[in-house]
Parts: C-alpha cells; structure tokens; sequence
C-alpha cells in the first residue's frame, strides 16, 4: 500500500491574506492565475498545495490529502477503524479523483 502526502489545502475568509501568509512563510510562489483566485503552489517533490478562499465564506480549516494506490479498499478500511465517508470517490478532472473522509474525531481528511 503506498501512501504519501500529495496536496495541503487551505482555506479561510480571506483567501487573499492566507495567500500572503503562506507564501511569505514557506517561499511559496502561487499561481492564482484561475477563474476564483484559488493559489496553487507546486514543489519539485510533487506535493501540491491550494490556498483561497472559504467556498462557504466560513471559517475555513486546513485538510491534507493522501495518495493511495487503491483509494476505494483505503475507504474500505477507514470504515473499518471508526471513520465515516464525507465525500465518496468524485472524479475531479481527467487524472484525479478525490475523496474525504473523517477520522473517529471527526478530523477530514483528503484521498486523492
């Protein structure tokens, strides 16, 4: 089973000041070049990371996501330990497909 980090995304009120933030902490160069503003940072080791705005206009949260080989078995298994499915397997462009789940604690977090 292999799993890594692959995307951290961000989002809050102020999807602009959240921008700022990240990239003057981590030297992080956002490409907000997109319809919504929405701040893509790409690494040379492939982690991802999306800063912007709350789409609900809330608070927001920070939820990481993890790649698996087999996405639905890891679902599977999150069930299995107490998890819950929030969001089951959703094709998100051609080459991804997400899905997020909650731990026992109700932490979400993100397979893609």
């Amino acid at each position: 089973m292999a799993t890594h980090v692959i995307h951290v995304e961000v989002v809050g009120r102020d999807g602009a000041k959240l921008q700022k933030f990240y990239a003057e902490a981590f030297g992080w160069g956002l490409d907000t070049n997109n319809p919504d503003g929405y701040g893509m940072h790409r690494d040379e080791n492939g982690l991802t990371a999306g800063i912007g705005k709350s789409p609900d206009g809330g608070a927001g949260q920070v939820t990481f996501y993890v790649h698996t080989d087999d996405p639905a078995g890891t679902l599977k298994r999150v069930e299995k330990l107490g998890g819950k499915v929030i969001m089951p397997l959703t094709q998100v462009a051609p080459e991804t497909t997400i899905a997020l789940f909650a731990d026992p604690e109700g932490h979400v977090v993100g397979l893609m």
